[in-house]
Parts: C-alpha cells; sequence; structure tokens
C-alpha cells in the first residue's frame, strides 16, 4: 500500500520557512561584502565594524536595553503586587480592574500611542527619555499582571494565613510563601514585558523627543535609505536572544536531572 502524502508536515514545514526565511536572509546578508540586499557580492565584516562605530546605533542600542530593564524591573514589580492585591479583594472590584487592565492589551497601539501624547502635552511634559519610559512601564504593567493572576488563582487561599499563623510578618509571608508559589508566572510575566518593550515603536514614537531613540525608532529613520548596519544589528539581536532561550531552557534541565540523581543515590 502506498502511503499518503502527509499534508500536516507540509503545512507545518511552509509556516516555519515563512516565519525563519526572513530572519536567515538578514543574517547571511549582514555579511555581504557590498551595500546590495539582493546580491552576494562576498564575505565580510564591515558592516559589524560600521555598526560599532556608528555612535547614533549604539545610543539606540543603549536606551532600548535601558528602558526595557527599567520597564520591565518596575512593571514587574507594581503587577505583581497589584495582583496580590486584587486577589483579595472583593470580586467586583477584582472584575472592574481586570477589565480596565485589558484595556492596553486590546486597544491598538496607536490609540495608546496618541492618548499618552495627547497627556504628555496636556501637562505640558517635555517629551523625552522620561516619557518614553513611563510609557513603557504603563504598557507593561498588564502583561505582567495578565500572567501572574493565573497563578495566584492556583494559590491556596489558606496558606498565607497559615504563614501568618506560624509568626511570619506580612512581608515575610509575601516574599517566603506567595512569591515562591507565583515565581513561574513573574517570570514570565518579566520576560514578556522586556520584549514588549524593547520591540515596540509605535508608542515609542510618538512619546520621545529629540535625540532619544531606540532601535524601533532608529531603524524607521534611517528605513528611506540602504543601510546593511541594520541587518548587523538585527542579526546580534537574533543570536542574543537565542543564546538566553537556550539557557533559560537547560539551566531547569540541569537542575532536574541533579534533583533526580540526589533522589536515587
Amino acid at each position: 500500500m502506498k502511503k499518503k502524502f502527509d499534508y500536516k508536515k507540509l503545512y507545518l514545514a511552509l509556516i516555519l520557512f515563512f516565519f525563519y526565511a526572513p530572519i536567515i536572509y538578514v543574517i547571511v546578508f549582514s555579511f555581504n561584502d557590498s551595500r546590495s540586499l539582493t546580491n552576494l557580492t562576498g564575505f565580510s565584516i564591515r558592516w559589524y565594524e560600521k555598526m560599532f562605530r556608528s555612535r547614533s546605533m549604539m545610543e539606540s542600542v543603549y536606551y532600548s536595553v535601558l528602558i526595557a530593564v527599567i520597564a520591565t524591573a518596575v512593571s514587574t514589580v507594581v503587577g505583581t503586587i497589584a495582583s496580590i492585591g486584587l486577589s483579595k479583594s472583593r470580586r467586583v472590584v477584582r472584575e472592574v480592574v481586570t477589565q480596565v487592565n485589558n484595556l492596553p492589551m486590546l486597544n491598538p497601539d496607536i490609540v495608546t500611542a496618541i492618548g499618552l501624547m495627547l497627556f504628555f502635552s496636556t501637562l505640558s511634559i517635555p517629551t523625552g527619555f522620561g516619557t518614553l519610559l513611563l510609557a513603557h512601564i504603563m504598557f507593561c504593567i498588564p502583561y505582567v499582571m495578565l500572567s501572574v493572576t493565573p497563578k495566584l488563582r492556583q494559590l491556596d487561599d489558606n496558606l498565607a494565613e497559615a504563614a501568618l499563623d506560624l509568626g511570619c510578618t506580612p512581608f515575610q509571608a509575601l516574599w517566603k510563601v506567595i512569591i515562591p508559589q507565583i515565581k513561574e508566572g513573574i517570570i514570565s510575566g518579566a520576560l514578556v514585558a522586556f520584549t514588549m518593550s524593547f520591540d515596540d515603536f509605535v508608542i515609542s514614537y510618538f512619546t520621545t523627543g529629540p535625540g532619544i531613540n531606540n532601535i524601533s525608532t532608529y531603524v524607521y529613520s534611517t528605513s528611506k535609505r540602504i543601510n546593511p548596519s541594520i541587518n548587523a544589528l538585527s542579526t546580534l539581536i537574533v543570536i542574543a536572544i537565542t543564546l538566553i532561550l537556550i539557557v533559560m531552557n537547560v539551566i531547569p534541565m540541569i537542575k532536574q536531572r541533579r534533583k533526580r540523581n540526589e533522589e536515587i543515590m
């Protein structure tokens, strides 16, 4: 009997090709010797050298990382505390705040961006690093809360009370009992917040000021002229993200293996 052609595998292969072909294309042409984005003329690292010599490009990387790190740290702390507080609130309050929290995620980015721009201009706040950072913190908090809240729903309500009965202060109960139980949600929320902040363009474009560019706004400002250094920058970002994902997946596997070996011994 002839085997039937597996269309599911073909469909999966096409999807993977669609997702990864542009990334591979960027990586290959980041080593192109010429400025051409369609014709390979030889191997060279000249665009990487130009990227590191470009002050404006390095500043955009600096601001992107700095804003993403600060926004992630602040939004993770605020979002986690807010989620814990809501979990102990009345159902009506919890439902109302949850719906309000979902608005920034449901709204188109352009609506949120224009709203923030009008808000800052109404208060006569000059746009720059501060407004860009506040905007990123604002739209990152809902993603943290969205990740932490399901973990809190799985948590036993009597756990914190038991810790208080055993002599813990409220802060100790929070730090030693509640947070360890929901750390997976906190970590995933922080990762989503960092990704959203590092990747954002629309909100950044409307809330930044002169001389303050992250990677997305810098790339947009240079999109009208061919700049192969962008390919080099994109390649380094892809490599960094890949290494982070590998480390985050390998470390838990190593811990689990050590734990199994200890149990066996």
